[in-house]
């Protein structure tokens, strides 16, 4: 399925220069929207018959795997951040662009959805883990209040803040070592990931095992990953990789892991469980450098379409938005009974959500990333590519 060593065919763009911006790969735009659908799906069907909004046994149990697509949007931003980096973009310049990219939109979301959850809703919080999830640090307080405060969805965001944090300095480190020495970090990371969940599990309770593997530090191997496969194109490396073997190959880890408590074992359904995460930055890490490549040597396919690039353009709006819809919906009509028809309900809310994602892209997002691209200070720029 994959061969690591360099294949000289088409060559790729060096490391981008002050002069030489990276290229835009349309198709990871579009894989945006399909990890933000994945999650929306998962939260929509729940984890049980009793969960979520409308329970659809047609898509139970596969849809629980796409809560997994937060592990992509990790991945994937740590492929990104290292694809379109320049050498020389100074840390501040870095740091207000981010938070020029994620704050307003993360701050306008919250709103309805202290309505939805807090006020309406009536679930209880206090001031102090409210104020946490506004400043993205909700994931580092274990007592927290509910555990995921706030916007809930927004723990993701506490996570990428961290490794924002990290990226200028980690980059610098990445850039001096060697593509195969990069290979065994981000593997490693990715065996360190299983081992602490094994060990959690086993150890500690089960809030405190998930709290531990939401920890930003926990999930900084599926950064790693991305960061390498970034390098490694850059480097010239090539990757043997059909998409439609991918394709394959995942759909029967799903029937595997879904059926794990039935086909298997106690011992090996719980390595299954435990192993989902650094598989699933497996997955996303193979299926981001095999549409890369296809689209940098002029294969351009479905995820290039217009369509699919502006749902990736508003998937992070998408992101932020689907779980205070999904409240909404479920305290006012209630959870229905169990059926296919579900189905039906979940693409109407799916075509509702993706409304609101472009008026929050078109009238929040967009115009907060000019405000800040306009008042970027020129002496930051200017620096770029000069260290």
């Amino acid at each position: 399925m994959t061969t690591a060593l360099p294949r000289q065919t088409r060559p790729l763009p060096g490391l981008p220069t002050a002069t030489e911006p990276a290229p835009r790969v349309d198709s990871l735009t579009g894989m945006r929207f399909i990890a933000a659908f994945a999650v929306f799906v998962h939260h929509f069907t729940g984890l049980s018959a009793q969960g979520g909004v409308a329970h659809a046994p047609l898509l139970f149990p596969y849809s629980t795997l796409g809560a997994n697509g937060v592990g992509f949007f990790f991945v994937l931003s740590g492929f990104l951040l290292t694809w379109g980096h320049r050498p020389g973009t100074l840390a501040r310049l870095f740091y207000w662009r981010r938070a020029g990219r994620i704050l307003p939109a993360h701050l306008v979301a919250t709103i309805p959805c202290v309505w939805v959850f807090y006020l309406w809703g009536g679930v209880p919080t206090d001031d102090f883990s409210f104020v946490a999830s506004l400043f993205l640090a909700q994931t580092w307080f274990p007592g927290v209040v509910p555990t995921l405060p706030g916007n809930g969805v927004a723990w993701t965001l506490s996570v990428e803040a961290f490794f924002y944090l990290l990226f200028p300095f980690a980059i610098r480190g990445a850039l001096r070592l060697r593509t195969r020495t990069l290979a065994l970090i981000a593997g490693g990371g990715l065996v360190a990931m299983w081992l602490v969940k094994w060990w959690t599990a086993v150890h500690l309770s089960p809030f405190a095992s998930e709290w531990i593997m939401r920890n930003p530090v926990s999930r900084l191997p599926e950064f790693g990953v991305g960061m390498a496969c970034a390098l490694a194109l850059r480097r010239g490396y090539r990757f043997r990789l059909d998409p439609p073997v991918l394709l394959g190959c995942l759909a029967a880890y799903a029937v595997l892991y879904c059926h794990r408590t039935t086909w298997f074992g106690p011992q090996v359904a719980a390595q299954l469980l435990w192993t989902l995460r650094p598989f699933a930055a497996l997955f996303a890490v193979l299926f981001i450098a095999a549409y890369v490549q296809r689209e940098l040597t002029g294969r351009r396919g479905w995820l290039c379409s217009r369509p699919m690039v502006l749902l990736g353009l508003w998937s992070y709006a998408f992101y932020l938005l689907h779980q205070t819809v999904n409240r909404l919906i479920l305290d006012t009509w209630g959870r229905p009974q169990p059926e296919n028809s579900a189905v039906f309900t979940l693409l109407g809310v799916a075509v509702t959500v993706v409304a609101l994602s472009w008026a929050m892209f078109t009238y929040v997002e967009e115009p907060a990333r000019k405000w800040c691209a306009r008042r970027t200070p020129g002496s930051w720029r200017r620096c770029v590519g000069t260290r």
